[in-house]
């Protein structure tokens, strides 16, 4: 059930149902609003209706008894194929990118004739985590694409795609979810959270359902009064970054870990809606910091503990003005 996006639903199923519908489509939004969902479930609808028996669902709602959508959610049905940051062998941990191989291979599929109806469809989770080589391979196959084949390009940050692939999608945006959208998803995902709880995490989800999931399940309560904490009285000596830089830095706590580079940029955009005059425009500053560093240290694998207090001296440039920082 895709929730809270019914604009990017409806666009989409009408497309799909008139047959008239553009071979690739970018799905933009925030991180944890449903592009990935989105894209499975117009899968499963696109491959299930293809091939058949018929159904009569509306939207991009299908059966999970349907045959064709048992294969695609076993990740075996023949017609599809979801590009994703591989597991590296000796280390255990995600790949930084997708690399050019995976998109080659995928060239290889589209050069074989569909299996079970005449349609295939490609899931990229996310096409911003291709490195530069598999972005040029993935644009010449965009150029041209065989016939019934839909490509979904899940993307987190649409303006830092190559310009020539953006300008060969037609673009769903997903908007953050509303509260209301956000309680029913809660309800259905964490119903022990007290009301309480419940309206907190809401409050520090910015609209994200992933993060909002993310924060109930790791108790992130904590580390958010730790991070306001710096951002309205500072950090003069280094007690509380240091603090959070030890908690956060060890290896049992990367999920943590993980969570909070998600959430730090957010509790700074939400503190700076309250600011005016030179603390906004620290505060401002101090977002695209942290943004940045945010985005960087999973794909660079910089220290934890380390990125951390970086992290927490950017949340203290905005209590206090850069000539008196520690």
């Amino acid at each position: 059930m895709i929730v809270g996006q019914d604009k990017a639903v409806d666009q989409f199923a009408a497309a799909w149902t008139s047959r008239k519908l553009h071979h690739a489509w970018l799905l933009a939004g925030a991180r944890g609003v449903g592009k990935a969902t989105f894209a499975q479930a117009a899968a499963r609808r696109m491959l299930a209706e293809a091939a058949g028996p018929p159904f009569d669902l509306p939207g991009l709602q299908t059966s999970d008894e349907h045959p064709i959508v048992k294969l695609v959610e076993a990740g075996s049905h023949p017609d599809m194929r979801r590009l994703e940051r591989l597991v590296n062998e000796k280390t255990g941990n995600l790949a930084r990118n997708i690399n050019v191989d995976q998109v080659r291979e995928l060239g290889e599929f589209l050069g074989l004739t569909a299996a079970l109806s005449d349609w295939r469809v490609v899931i990229i989770d996310t096409v911003d985590e291709l490195e530069a080589s598999g972005a040029n391979a993935l644009l010449k196959i965009l150029e041209e694409p065989p016939p019934n084949s839909i490509f979904l390009l899940v993307s987190h940050a649409p303006g830092r795609l190559l310009p020539t692939i953006r300008s060969r999608c037609r673009r769903l945006d997903f908007q953050p979810l509303n509260d209301d959208a956000m309680t029913s998803i809660l309800e259905a995902h964490a119903s022990k959270l007290s009301h309480v709880e419940r309206e907190r995490i809401i409050t520090m989800s910015a609209g994200s359902a992933g993060r909002a999931l993310a924060f109930a399940e790791l108790d992130l309560a904590k580390l958010e009064d730790s991070a306001v904490a710096i951002l309205r009285q500072g950090d003069p000596t280094n007690a509380r970054r240091s603090s959070l830089a030890t908690e956060l830095g060890k290896k049992a706590a990367a999920d943590r870990y993980a969570a909070f580079l998600d959430l730090a940029p957010t509790l700074i955009a939400r503190e700076a809606r309250q600011l005016d005059g030179a603390k906004r425009e620290r505060a401002l500053d101090a977002y695209a910091k942290a943004r940045e560093l945010a985005v960087l240290a999973p794909r660079l694998s910089l220290d934890a503990a380390a990125t951390v207090f970086q992290i927490g001296g950017i949340l203290a440039e905005v209590a206090q003005p850069a000539s008196l920082k520690p």
